[in-house]
């Protein structure tokens, strides 16, 4: 049995003190794009804007942003993060025993695709996201020194020396994922901005201000570029929280 956290929702259709998983009821990404999978990015912030407190998101959200994760989480077919965060937090990307018992009786793997996107440097084969029975997928750089990894991950080395995001998602999508959720980090998240492959954000702004220089969610791309605009699909509130979902317009032309 799972705990019950309330929420207000605040757009659209306003509605008080709702059980979060009940609010949550129904929930897919999508519309899909042709081709590819759809990609969306799961970020907690502090009112600040800052996506790190002590180098990792912990501590910026609260019990219910972390339900909400895993019900973001339940609803794709790959989850995905960049090195970084695995070296920095050893990354924990399943969805919990209740929500992979409903994928289950749904017919889909109990846990998402787990995927880590790395370039050149060091990837930690002993952290906890090697260990699981959920099938992964490691992206490493053409350079990269590593070899071998555990049982039941799969290695994938990019031509580049890093793992471009058109790549990735044609590696992905030729596996028959249809849809990826990225949760960071922030440099990760810029690499696919850069590459207009960001379809909805999940973003939660927590109730704290930090006031440091801390990366944003998506970490500054050189050199001025044309704003994308997001259309605001749903707000709920939790105490001081806020959750937030956009989707944006795939441009004209998404070709690398």
């Amino acid at each position: 049995m799972t705990a019950s956290h309330r929420v207000d929702r605040l757009w659209p259709d306003a509605a008080r003190d709702l059980d979060l998983d009940a609010a949550m009821a129904g929930f897919e990404p999508g519309p899909m794009p042709e081709g590819r999978p759809l990609v969306a990015i799961n970020m907690v912030t502090s009112i600040d804007g800052r996506a790190q407190l002590g180098g990792t998101a912990d501590g910026l959200g609260s019990r219910a942003d972390r339900r909400l994760m895993r019900l973001y989480r339940a609803a794709f077919d790959a989850v995905g993060s960049g090195s970084g965060t695995l070296r920095a937090a050893g990354l924990w990307m399943r969805v919990g025993d209740d929500l992979a018992e409903r994928r289950a009786g749904e017919g889909r793997a109990p846990n998402p695709l787990g995927v880590v996107i790395a370039g050149g440097g060091s990837v930690p084969v002993d952290a906890p996201w090697f260990i699981g029975d959920e099938p992964r997928v490691l992206f490493i750089g053409a350079g990269n020194a590593l070899t071998q990894v555990p049982l039941g991950t799969e290695l994938l080395r990019s031509p580049d020396e890093r793992p471009e995001p058109h790549w990735v998602l044609e590696r992905l999508h030729e596996r028959g994922i249809q849809s990826l959720l990225l949760e960071g980090g922030p440099r990760l998240n810029a690499s696919f901005l850069e590459a207009a492959l960001i379809d909805e954000v999940y973003w939660t702004v927590g109730a704290h201000l930090l006031g440091t220089d801390a990366l944003p969610m998506i970490a500054p791309l050189p050199g001025a570029r044309k704003p994308r605009h997001g259309h605001l699909s749903s707000v709920l509130r939790h105490e001081g929280e806020l959750f937030l979902r956009y989707r944006f317009e795939a441009p004209a032309s998404i070709g690398p």
